[in-house]
């Protein structure tokens, strides 16, 4: 009598962890997909922070450019490049920012990723410990 139920509920557990087999199999593999959007996360973020800081450098030369610009011009000569180094420099500030919330999202966004990484992982190691103890 105690040998078959020892073997119903061993035969009960056995489905159960062939049941949850394809749930592990399953958060392993969004556990791969979430690594893989990090990693694809991370280069934009990389490539984000170097076009910012490529767009600093050419505001920079801009700025000099600006400070060392020819003499010998007339007021109005000197009225529309004035102008024209504003407007380019507006426009670089302009990119400036938008490469600053660029970064700020992919920041949100790779945070977000690396805790929904820490969900799945914990959620394998929870799954991991109830197959061990059946």
């Amino acid at each position: 009598m105690v040998r078959q139920d020892f073997e119903k509920k061993n035969a009960d557990l056995e489905k159960r962890i062939e049941q949850m087999e394809p749930e592990k199999t399953n958060l392993r593999l969004d556990i791969d997909i979430q690594k893989l959007e990090n990693e694809r996360l991370k280069k934009k973020k990389n490539k984000a922070d170097e076009e910012l800081g490529s767009l600093k450098t050419d505001y920079k030369k801009l700025r000099l450019s600006i400070r060392t610009a020819r003499l010998g011009k007339t007021s109005e000569q000197w009225r529309v490049e004035i102008q024209g180094e504003k407007d380019k420099a507006d426009k670089w500030e302009q990119r400036f920012q938008e490469m600053q919330r660029r970064n700020e999202a992919l920041k949100k966004s790779l945070s977000k990723s690396q805790k929904e990484k820490g969900e799945l992982k914990d959620r394998v190691i929870v799954l991991e410990r109830s197959l061990c103890q059946y």
